[in-house]
């Protein structure tokens, strides 16, 4: 299922959800221009859980191993991995924005970051592959919209065999076989290829991140 919109406008303009976007396509950007450094970069200032753990056990007021713990959620692995992520983004996160305001929704997304790339290292405490990209922190988002606007309609591309439909699904629907999608996905994952080998899609930390989003929605929503 493939969200294309929803059908509640935001009755305030979405500064930090554009400024967001923006600056996750100019780290992209910046990336791409590096050429073949591209993938030092990454690895620099990926997420890496067993270096972060080896780092925290060697020296715990060593403040540069939080650097990528933020770092992290601004870079991605390939463009669909930025254009998918940044259109979940621009979907959903206009309207948490909206119910929280600007500066707490900052704040929100941030910490939704870090909480699912902690959430990431659990799963996979020797895992030596970069984390990266926005994913945890837009978990996150779509946690907070799945309690702040559960009956709202996504209209949502839905392929049956090799035809696709378009219809409106309820928030609650769409997202929550979302989340059911991603916890048995980490689930296999973590049975099939172990915790201390584990790469590829980060499927703890959209848990995580959609997890903290359902739970911190209620310390940063407005209370009107």
């Amino acid at each position: 299922m493939f969200p294309i919109r929803d059908n509640i406008p935001a009755k305030s303009f979405p500064a930090v959800t554009i400024w967001l976007i923006i600056i996750n396509a100019l780290c992209f950007a910046y990336e791409v221009q590096l050429g073949h450094a591209g993938g030092r970069f990454l690895a620099d200032y990926g997420f890496v859980p067993a270096r972060y753990l080896a780092m925290q056990a060697h020296n715990v007021f060593d403040l540069s191993r939080f650097g990528p713990l933020f770092a992290s959620m601004f870079l991605h692995g390939g463009l669909v991995h930025l254009l998918s992520n940044m259109w979940m983004l621009w979907i959903f996160g206009d309207n948490v924005e909206d119910s929280m305001g600007h500066g707490r929704y900052l704040i929100f997304y941030l910490l939704c970051g870090v909480i699912s790339v902690l959430a990431q290292t659990w799963a996979a405490p020797h895992a030596t592959v970069p984390l990266v990209g926005a994913s945890g922190a837009i978990a996150g988002v779509l946690g907070a919209y799945i309690v702040t606007y559960p009956r709202a309609r996504i209209l949502t591309l839905v392929p049956l065999f090799i035809i696709f439909y378009m219809m409106e699904i309820p928030a609650y629907v769409f997202l929550g076989l979302w989340f059911v999608l991603q916890f048995l996905q980490g689930s296999i994952q973590l049975v099939s290829v172990g915790p201390v080998s584990q790469g590829g899609v980060a499927f703890w930390a959209h848990v995580g991140g959609f997890a903290a989003g359902i739970g911190l929605v209620f310390v940063f929503r407005r209370q009107d």
